[in-house]
């Protein structure tokens, strides 16, 4: 039994108030690291995170020559022993000053890729998990761990996946609660249109995602490159950073950027749909671009008619939802570019008004152009 994202963000907290330490497991990519992080957000925690697959043994506490003179003991028989101390990881020192500046704040300590460190680095943070201590040092009472791992064929379910893991030690497993991730498609898009200043996911992807559900994580694996949400992330990531270069760039390098994060099969899907759907004009370019008045400016008219027919029409379609046309001027415009359509083009925009509210108000206006605009609509609705 596998939980989703939405019910993950329970249990989770759940397991952490009840004392006790969750290990999150899922496939690579399925967005664990990003639960932790929305964990912590909802819980106000500050989120520290290991990479255990990037550690090495003694990376947690080195041991260290004695710093003073009161570290040497001398014995009766005339020994001089050294009292060895231990340096500590930085990590460690950053949780402790963190509590104890805001001892009321929880922490949350991340333990990523748990079962894909070597065993000596697993055997080294047995304590930390089971304990809460490393050597002796206890970790303050305000820090929470959780683990994160790939499964391996150990595991009830997935006995035929073939990660290069170190199974965790039989003591782990007995000791915290094992939650399995599974792909929602619907609590991935919801967590897509979250976030500040900007949504986690550009909104075109997840329109392409919402209308393509099985290509957020398909079940067919090539094992090359895969779609996965956490490659979707870092596509829309770089597809927002493509569309600030001019377009003739951006058509160049779309389809590679896509390829390069998710396989050239599902890159060619996704490119025509960006290409078709991206609304390179804005209704304030059609409305309100200068010289004022009721004519399109020359530059808009030459872009606009330079665009594929379907991004025509879903330019337009966008302006109608963010434009008043009972306004004289963006009326005269509005119907000069619905004269630009192909004439199939213009009938799958105008069969889409049959029921909007929009007609009715073209229709009461006194506004001379948007009586034009209200019988240029019928005209084509009829024809």
């Amino acid at each position: 039994m596998a939980l989703s994202f939405q019910q993950l963000l329970t249990a989770v907290p759940l397991v952490l108030k009840g004392g006790h330490v969750p290990t999150i497991v899922g496939q690579a990519g399925v967005g664990k690291s990003a639960l932790v992080e929305t964990v912590a957000e909802k819980m106000g925690a500050k989120l520290v995170t290991t990479v255990v697959s990037l550690s090495e043994k003694g990376d947690l506490a080195i041991p260290i020559p004695p710093l003073n003179d009161q570290a040497y003991v001398t014995t009766q028989a005339g020994q001089h022993l050294a009292d060895v101390q231990f340096g500590y990881t930085h990590t460690l020192i950053e949780i402790i000053q963190a509590a104890e500046k805001h001892p009321k704040q929880p922490i949350i300590w991340f333990l990523d890729e748990f079962n894909r460190g070597n065993s000596a680095v697993q055997a080294e943070l047995m304590n930390l998990v089971l304990q809460r201590q490393i050597n002796d040092i206890q970790l303050p009472k305000n820090t929470y761990i959780v683990l994160a791992e790939n499964p391996d064929d150990t595991m009830a379910g997935f006995e035929e996946d073939q990660y290069a893991v170190e199974p965790a030690d039989a003591a782990i497993k007995d000791r915290t609660t094992r939650l399995v991730m599974d792909v929602s498609v619907t609590d991935w898009l919801n967590w897509a249109k979250q976030g500040q200043p900007q949504a986690h996911i550009d909104p075109l992807i997840q329109r392409f995602i919402a209308a393509n559900s099985q290509l957020l994580y398909p079940s067919q694996r090539s094992g090359d490159l895969d779609p996965t949400p956490r490659a979707w992330q870092r596509f829309s990531d770089n597809y927002r950073q493509l569309k600030k270069l001019p377009a003739q760039q951006q058509n160049q390098l779309l389809f590679d950027l896509a390829a390069g994060d998710l396989g050239p099969a599902v890159a060619a899907l996704v490119t025509k749909f960006l290409q078709e759907n991206e609304q390179v004009l804005t209704a304030a370019d059609l409305f309100d671009s200068q010289p004022q008045g009721r004519r399109v400016p020359g530059k808009i008219v030459a872009i606009f008619k330079k665009l594929p027919a379907l991004q025509q029409l879903n330019t337009l379609k966008s302006a109608l939802n963010t434009a008043d046309l009972t306004d004289n001027n963006r009326a005269a415009r509005f119907s000069y570019l619905l004269n630009q359509l192909a004439p199939d083009s213009q009938y799958a925009l105008v069969q889409q008004l049959v029921n909007d509210p929009v007609l009715d108000k073209l229709y009461a206006s006194k506004n001379h152009y948007a009586n034009v605009l209200y019988q240029q609509i019928m005209d084509i609705a009829t024809h």
